[in-house]
């Protein structure tokens, strides 16, 4: 925070020539953290632009398939998934193609794992310039989860390709992707600001976030339905937000049945709390990255 005082002349100095009031900038420490500040954020938005399509253009230069990527990852994955699960095991789909099933969960999903993966360890990995400049860093993780939204989109197109193969259209709860994909957004986001603002100071989180990631994946219906898990637990199931994004993402794209709602909501105000604490929690750490990072 900038206070600037102006050095006026006191009466008792007289002089015949014009004098020039230089102000003095004093540089003190932001100590309401409690408070958002959101404004402050939005006059960064060029920074957190800029951060956003570093990443993009970073994860995709001097490659010689590009986006493509984004294509043959979920591919691969769905055809193991398929064999394993699909075949194997016989692990129902609600009377849909296993492989358009789980590749509609695992648009969102990879997109969700992706961004808190990323996002977690975003602030040491910006460490020269959190030492040089100031800016507020929480741009830092939100530029982390937005640059994945170019992956997700792509994803979109190839789910929606693929059911019209199948025979399958989009209803028009496709409407509705933009909230679902919001909530995906804003859990990866909720959690990331926990982990990246620890993992300044214990650098073990960066082992903890992969780990808690791949026991997230099978406490969400990404490989099964939501009908196997027992009516009895759907509520306390429900508290994942996945869940809601991800059979929103199969009632919008495939025409499934819609998700309950009512936990739906449920969910996003448990992940409303979980990003506004984590929110205060790195403004409160902030202040202090520069000396430890």
């Amino acid at each position: 925070m900038q206070t600037i005082v102006e050095n006026a002349p006191t009466n008792s100095t007289v002089s015949s020539t014009p004098t020039t009031v230089q102000p003095t900038v004093v540089i003190e420490a932001n100590r309401s953290w409690w408070r958002l500040d959101l404004h402050e954020l939005w006059k960064y938005n060029e920074l957190l632009y800029t951060l956003c399509w570093r990443d993009i253009k970073a994860r995709y230069t001097q490659s010689v398939i590009g986006i493509g990527w984004v294509a043959i990852s979920p591919l691969v994955t769905i055809a193991i998934v398929t064999i394993i699960f699909g075949y194997w095991v016989k692990i129902p789909s609600d009377g849909l193609p296993y492989p358009l099933f789980v590749f509609t969960a695992l648009v969102p999903w990879l997109y969700f794992s992706k961004s808190l993966e990323r996002a977690s360890t975003s602030v040491t990995s910006e460490a020269n310039l959190i030492t040089k400049v100031y800016f507020p860093r929480v741009i830092i993780p939100i530029a982390s989860a937005l640059s994945g939204l170019i992956d997700c989109l792509v994803g979109l197109v190839i789910v929606i390709a693929m059911g019209l193969w199948f025979g399958i259209t989009p209803t028009w709860g496709i409407l509705a992707l933009p909230l679902f994909l919001g909530l995906a957004l804003a859990t990866a986001l909720a959690v990331s600001l926990w982990f990246s603002a620890l993992h300044v100071r214990y650098h073990d989180i960066g082992a903890i976030a992969p780990l808690l990631i791949q026991v997230w994946m099978y406490a969400s219906p990404v490989v099964y339905p939501l009908s196997m898990v027992p009516e009895h637990w759907r509520a306390v199931y429900s508290l994942n937000p996945m869940v809601g994004v991800i059979e929103g993402f199969r009632w919008a794209l495939l025409g499934k049945v819609p998700p309950d709602f009512s936990f739906l909501a449920l969910s996003a105000g448990v992940v409303l709390v979980i990003l506004y604490g984590g929110y205060l929690f790195f403004r409160k750490l902030e202040q202090t990255f520069a000396d430890v990072i």
